[in-house]
């Protein structure tokens, strides 16, 4: 009889009794959609990546979403983002009625080449929106400046990226990035690596989906530095209501909401809340094993004639949300045949 080969998912998330704990928290306490735990959630990660403020909602998509709407992006307006993304980023761009614009990638970061942005830019240009791929930090100190210099709006598509760094150096003493006014209070933090979602552009949007580092069974999250940019993102996930649940219930009379553009439900549920804040605490060890694991691939493939491997930049340290090959000309199979080979092995891949 042949032995059975394993069966290696693409991602599994890292579960346990803590979030199921959590999660048990938020159903007995009654309230089970944007309550305490969603607030709590909202200012621990800010504090997690050294951002001013953040605002949960329903899924990285959502978030790309809410990020680009309430920046007043729409039609006539062109995007400019990377060639190579999930879907979700050039999506997120069509819902409000704008343009993507697709600029290709450094090989070796799969990262918006930043030589190529400044060809892109037309007259309808308002913004970039530039994705770390996969988790590896893109050139936010060159995107920056372009976008400075051409009074352009930087958004950052994290959704992978949480636990990501970067060099604080790079910027040349921080200021105000992405063509207007970030608001980032005091100096830069002391240390030499600063995580991705302190936003060197307006806003950064993350992923809590199960093939993230960290999950809440699905879940966005937008950080940001301007408060009322900050408040109107916050009004847009839920309707556009002019007043949160906790407001209602903390007031002392009766007080009438007021809807005064078009919102969506992209609520985050507290249950999800309640995981989200477990899942913080496990991230440092999260880190320190695909590292590791990271690590022991490149020791492993590397000079192999026919298979290329990703380069962290030196300003920056990926999270290795996911570890990619490229097959190189020396290849004789295409990559449906070596996903295919890797399958009927027990390995599961994805594009």
């Amino acid at each position: 009889m042949t032995e059975k080969s394993p069966d290696i998912p693409v991602a599994k998330p890292t579960l346990g009794e803590e979030e199921a704990a959590a999660a048990r928290r938020a159903i007995l306490s009654g309230w089970v959609v944007m309550g305490p735990e969603v607030a709590a959630f909202e200012q621990e990660f800010a504090a997690l990546v050294g951002a001013p403020a953040a605002v949960a909602c329903s899924s990285g998509t959502a978030a790309l979403h809410l990020a680009l709407m309430a920046l007043d992006l729409g039609p006539g307006d062109e995007v400019i983002t990377v060639s190579h993304s999930f879907i979700a980023t050039a999506n997120a761009v069509r819902y409000v009625g704008a343009a993507p614009v697709f600029v290709d990638v450094e090989p070796e970061t799969g990262n918006i080449n930043p030589d190529l942005v400044p060809a892109a830019i037309t007259p309808k240009t308002r913004a970039i929106l530039a994705v770390h791929q996969l988790g590896m930090p893109c050139d936010l100190p060159r995107l920056a400046a372009i976008a400075r210099e051409h009074r352009l709006l930087l958004i950052e598509d994290a959704a992978c990226a949480v636990g990501s760094e970067i060099r604080t150096d790079v910027f040349g003493g921080g200021g105000e990035e992405g063509g207007q006014a970030t608001g980032l209070p005091g100096p830069p933090p002391t240390s030499t690596w600063e995580p991705i979602g302190r936003p060197r552009g307006v806003l950064a949007t993350f992923s809590f989906h199960p093939r993230k580092i960290i999950t809440t069974g699905d879940g966005g999250m937008i950080t940001g530095s301007d408060p009322a940019l900050m408040e109107r993102l916050a009004q847009l996930r839920s309707h556009s209501m002019s007043l949160s649940t906790a407001a209602r219930h903390q007031a002392q009379g009766v007080v009438f909401e007021k809807y005064l553009e078009v919102g969506y439900n992209y609520r985050l549920s507290d249950i999800q809340g309640a995981m989200g804040r477990e899942q913080i605490k496990r991230l440092p060890g999260l880190l320190k094993a695909r590292r590791r694991l990271a690590r022991r691939y490149q020791e492993r493939l590397s000079g192999h004639p026919r298979l290329a491997l990703p380069q962290e930049p030196p300003f920056a340290r990926s999270n290795w949300q996911a570890y990619w090959i490229t097959l190189t000309p020396a290849c004789p199979l295409d990559q449906h045949t070596v996903m295919q080979a890797l399958k009927e092995q027990g390995i599961h891949s994805c594009l």
